[in-house]
C-alpha cells in the first residue's frame, strides 16, 4: 500500500513546487491534488504545468486528484453553489459535471489514476431519483476520464447517497465495475464505524482517506489526535485487496507550517505502516 498524502492540508496556500517538496520529505511516495480553484488552479494551463513540472522531476507518483467541491476561489464562502452531480436541477448537475471534467483535463499532463468524486453533498437524502442522477454522472465522467487513462473512485462522505449499502446500490445497477471506492476513515467513524463500513464496501475500496476525529464531526485530525482505533482500521483496510493507498488527508484549518507537515507526516506513516 502507497504512503500517500493530500495536499488538502495547504487548501489556503497556492500550490507550488515547495509545498511539494515538504511532502516528499515527509517520506510521502504518492500524492493526492485536491482541486481547489485557489490552490490547485485546475484550470489555469501555467499552474497545471508547473505542477506537472514538479512530478516529472521526482519520484513521487501523482495517485489521484480530488474533484472540484466549488466553482469559485473561495470554497462558496461568497455565497457560490456547491459542486453537486446529484442536484435536483438539471443545469446545476450539468455544470457540476463540467467542472469536474475540467480537473479531469488535468490528466493530459500529470498522470493522475484517479479522481476521487463526492455523490451530493453534506445531509442530502437518497431517493430514486438520487440513484438515477448518480447513475447519469457516472456514467458520463467515465466515458470523459477513460481515454486520458483516470480511474473513478466514489467517496463515502456525510450523507445518505454515500452510505455504504447505497454506493453497491449504484456500482451494481450502474455495472460499474471498474468504478471503486475511496474509503473515508473519518466519515466512516462518525456514520456506523470504520470496521462496519469497510467490512460492506472491502471489494471494492481502492484508496482511503485517513484521517482522525471524535465521532461527532468532521475535523480531519492528525491520526492519533481523536478516538480512530487505528490498529483494529489499518488492519481491516489492509484486509482489502484492491487498496492501493493510505492518503492522509488532514484539515487545513489546523494551519499547521510546511516542516510540521512534513514531520507529522512521516509520524503518521510510521504508526500506521510500519
Amino acid at each position: 500500500m502507497l504512503k500517500a498524502i493530500s495536499t488538502h492540508v495547504f487548501l489556503r496556500q497556492r500550490l507550488h513546487p515547495g509545498l511539494l517538496d515538504s511532502l516528499a520529505r515527509s517520506g510521502a511516495e504518492a500524492i493526492e491534488v485536491f482541486a481547489a480553484r485557489q490552490h490547485f488552479d485546475y484550470t489555469s494551463k501555467t499552474h497545471v504545468n508547473e505542477i506537472a513540472d514538479w512530478f516529472r522531476s521526482n519520484t513521487v507518483t501523482p495517485f489521484s486528484i480530488h474533484a472540484p467541491l466549488y466553482f469559485d476561489h473561495d470554497m462558496g464562502r461568497a455565497g457560490a453553489p456547491a459542486v453537486n452531480v446529484a442536484h435536483p436541477e438539471k443545469t446545476r448537475r450539468i455544470d457540476s459535471m463540467d467542472e469536474i471534467k475540467r480537473a479531469i483535463e488535468v490528466a493530459e499532463q500529470i498522470p493522475l489514476k484517479y479522481i476521487v468524486i463526492h455523490l451530493g453533498e453534506r445531509h442530502d437524502t437518497w431517493s430514486p431519483r438520487t440513484l438515477e442522477h448518480a447513475l447519469t454522472a457516472l456514467e458520463h465522467l467515465r466515458a470523459f476520464a477513460s481515454p486520458l487513462g483516470v480511474k473513478l473512485n466514489v467517496e463515502n462522505i456525510l450523507n445518505e447517497v454515500t452510505q455504504a449499502e447505497h454506493i453497491l446500490e449504484i456500482l451494481r445497477i450502474g455495472h460499474f465495475s471498474d468504478i471503486g471506492v475511496c474509503l473515508d476513515t473519518g466519515h466512516a467513524h462518525i456514520s456506523g464505524g470504520v470496521d462496519q463500513v469497510v467490512g460492506e464496501l472491502k471489494q471494492h475500496i481502492r484508496s482511503s482517506h485517513i484521517h482522525d476525529n471524535h465521532g461527532e464531526k468532521d475535523e480531519h485530525l492528525w491520526p492519533g489526535d481523536g478516538t480512530v482505533e487505528w490498529p483494529k482500521a489499518m488492519a481491516e483496510l489492509q484486509s482489502s485487496q484492491a487498496l492501493e493507498a493510505a492518503v492522509l488527508e488532514i484539515h487545513y484549518a489546523l494551519e499547521d507550517a510546511a516542516e510540521a507537515v512534513a514531520a507529522k507526516a512521516k509520524e503518521a506513516f510510521a504508526k500506521l505502516l510500519p
